[in-house]
C-alpha cells in the first residue's frame, strides 16, 4: 500500500494541520518533497506529527514584505489561502539539531482559519472539500497532451544544459511527472502557486508548459524544432 492510499475520502484526513511556511514551495498528491529541518519550532512540530498522524500542511506566506531569502517567515506573516498537506514518508536524524524529511503529499487544502493553540508553531483550520478529486490517482491523465509536455520539457532541458533520466522521465506517468515536476521547478512563488491552484492536472500541465515556453522565449531558445 503507498502512503497516500488510506486515505480515500476528505473525511479521512483531520480538520485542523500543522503548518510549515516556506516561500517558493509547493506540494502537489503524490509528489514527494525533501526538507532539511532545523529551527527549533519545526523541529518540536516534527516531534509532534511523528508520534501522531505525520500529517504537514505546506503552505507560502503571502505577505509581499517577506524577505527574498526568508524561507519560512515569521508568526505574523500572511499566509496563502491554498497548500497541501502531506505525510512524512521518510526521516534521518542528523548532526546538529537537524532532520532530513520526505513529505508525500495527500491533497490540497482551503485555510479556513489560524487555530490559537500555545505551541510554537502554526496550525489552520482547513477544508479539503474543493480537491476531492486529488486522491484519485491518474485523473485527467487522457487529457493532458504528453507529447507537447516532453517536447518543452527536453527544450527547456537541453537550454539549461540539464542531464535528465529520460527514459525513466518517459516511463512515468504523467500525474506523477506533471506534478513532481511542479514541486521541483525553479520558478517563483507567484509561479509555483499558480501551478498549486490550477483545478486539474491539464491546466497544471498547461501552466507548467507555458512557463517554461516564457522562459525558453526570454532566454532566445525555442522548442519549435526539436524532434
Amino acid at each position: 500500500m503507498s502512503p497516500t492510499d488510506r486515505y480515500r475520502r476528505p473525511a479521512d484526513l483531520p480538520p485542523r494541520i500543522p503548518v510549515f511556511p516556506l516561500r517558493g514551495a509547493i506540494l502537489l498528491p503524490r509528489a514527494t518533497l525533501p526538507l532539511n529541518v532545523f529551527e527549533p519550532r519545526y523541529l518540536e512540530m516534527l516531534d509532534d506529527v511523528m508520534a501522531g498522524d505525520r500529517l504537514i500542511g505546506i503552505i507560502q506566506p503571502a505577505a509581499a514584505d517577506v524577505g527574498e531569502f526568508e524561507e519560512s517567515p515569521l508568526e505574523s506573516v500572511v499566509l496563502r489561502n491554498v497548500g497541501c498537506v502531506g505525510r512524512v514518508t521518510s526521516y534521518q536524524e542528523t548532526d546538529h539539531e537537524r532532520r532530513m524529511i520526505t513529505l508525500t503529499g495527500i491533497m490540497r487544502y482551503d485555510v479556513l482559519d489560524e487555530a490559537v493553540t500555545d505551541l510554537p508553531y502554526r496550525v489552520m483550520s482547513v477544508s479539503y472539500d474543493r480537491y476531492a478529486s486529488d486522491l484519485s490517482e491518474g485523473l485527467g491523465e487522457e487529457q493532458v497532451d504528453r507529447t507537447n509536455l516532453l517536447r518543452v520539457l527536453r527544450s527547456y532541458l537541453d537550454a539549461n544544459k540539464l542531464e535528465a533520466d529520460w527514459p525513466a522521465i518517459q516511463r512515468a506517468s504523467s500525474e506523477f511527472l506533471i506534478n513532481a515536476l511542479c514541486v521541483m521547478s525553479p520558478y517563483g512563488p507567484e509561479e509555483k502557486q499558480a501551478l498549486l491552484e490550477a483545478q486539474d492536472l491539464k491546466r497544471r500541465a498547461d501552466v507548467l508548459v507555458a512557463l517554461a515556453e516564457m522562459e525558453l522565449a526570454s532566454s532566445g531558445n525555442s522548442g519549435s524544432t526539436l524532434q
